[in-house]
């Protein structure tokens, strides 16, 4: 049996819309380019739309959702991410947003005629002029609830139809599917950016996902893991253990992710960071950003452990071994489980540099390769023994001033 074809209203031409989303439109993988051409196609049609935001859900460990709003008076799409706490703040509560995510429920609204105690997201808006405003909820799966909203408003005078609302619906359920697989997208790329990292998982989304696909590259290392770890998780209640990994990886993602650097796993309390030698870094500015990450981790920390002190935590501490090589960074595992990293005698050396650290009661040491590609002054150590490795090899640090 054919579907039936939706048929022509006055006030907006919705069967006009819809063919536009199911043959040009869907192929647009970007929300905001797709968003921006719908506004267009929606007004072409008749639809005489002022602002168009569409709102995904997604699942992020910072984000809630996100959004794409299109406004006439720039025509500029603008996307805007709120985070988990947005749905505690006074903006959220009682809006049509929390309306449509709660209740499943059609907003509208008269702008031009509001009542005193409504809500801000319709007084900012006839503030500005706008007239009426709708708000639909998109439902998506078996389960039918809201993954997505539409929220259209007008400047025009008189506002909306009950024509114009009826064409919002019915493009509304044609869109469901399209938004779905936006939302689909985003959260597949939110979750691989959130457990294997960005460049990791715009290579496994790019189709490197067999096992032994793999690319020989050049990167400055990072090999750090925490000190006394095994004392303080028999010692320590379980909470706090995860309290303190979860400030110790904080601080130090922020040092190194601030210079290019990208965590690629978590070993325990141990953490394996590269900066890919590429078209962005050369040889010296990839070190140069190791070595300045670590320093900065370490200021950090200071102001870090002067609190826990106070607080009657156990300090922090861990050492940091950094390296610079040719590594084999790709898939390897099971057939059927696999994990994305680096592998090498450069991997090798970096662990084994760390472990140094303890001998030494140094926090950073690194290779002569590494010391002759930085600024910052180091000194020799000496040669030295390293496990599984057959020569001494030449140790760094530091200069201590």
């Amino acid at each position: 049996m054919s579907t039936p074809q939706p048929e022509k209203t006055s006030g907006c031409y919705a069967p006009g819309v819809i063919d536009w989303v199911f043959t040009r439109g869907r192929c647009i993988e970007s929300t905001n380019e797709f968003v921006h051409q719908l506004a267009h196609q929606m007004n072409e049609h008749g639809a005489s739309i002022d602002r168009l935001m569409v709102s995904l859900l997604t699942l992020n460990p910072q984000l809630v959702g996100t959004s794409e709003t299109w406004l006439k008076s720039t025509d500029m799409t603008t996307p805007i991410n709120a985070s988990h706490g947005v749905r505690n703040t006074e903006r959220y509560i009682g809006s049509p947003l929390a309306i449509i995510y709660e209740t499943h429920k059609r907003v509208r609204q008269r702008l031009d005629n509001l009542p005193e105690d409504a809500h801000r997201a319709y007084t900012e808006l006839a503030e500005e002029g706008y007239t009426d405003y709708v708000a639909l909820p998109v439902l998506f799966g078996e389960v039918a609830e809201p993954g997505a909203a539409i929220i259209i408003s007008t400047k025009r005078k008189g506002g909306f139809s009950d024509q114009h609302i009826e064409s919002f619906r019915r493009i509304r359920d044609y869109l469901a599917p399209v938004f779905e697989v936006h939302a689909l997208r985003h959260i597949s790329r939110s979750l691989m950016n959130t457990y294997v990292g960005k460049r990791t998982s715009e290579k496994v989304l790019a189709g490197m996902i067999k096992r032994g696909d793999a690319d020989v590259i050049n990167a400055a290392l990072w090999f750090s893991d925490l000190r006394n770890f095994t004392h303080l998780t028999e010692t320590l209640p379980a909470e706090q253990i995860l309290e303190m990994l979860n400030e110790y990886f904080e601080f130090v993602s922020a040092a190194v992710t601030a210079r290019g650097g990208e965590i690629l796993r978590f070993i325990g309390d141990a953490m394996l960071i590269v900066f890919p030698i590429d078209g962005n870094m050369c040889n010296r500015t990839a070190c140069s950003a190791a070595i300045d990450s670590a320093i900065d981790a370490y200021d950090t920390l200071e102001t870090l452990n002067h609190r826990r002190r106070r607080h009657g935590q156990p300090e922090i501490e861990f050492g940091v071994g950094l390296n610079v090589g040719e590594v084999i960074y790709g898939n390897v595992g099971a057939p059927d489980r696999l994990d994305f990293t680096v592998m090498g005698p450069a991997v090798n050396r970096t662990a084994r540099l760390e472990s140094l650290t303890k001998q030494f009661d140094c926090n950073i040491l690194f290779s002569k390769n590494f010391a002759e590609l930085i600024e910052v002054p180091s000194e020799f150590m000496g040669d030295h023994e390293m496990k599984g490795i057959a020569a001494p090899q030449a140790v760094y640090a530091l200069c201590k001033t």
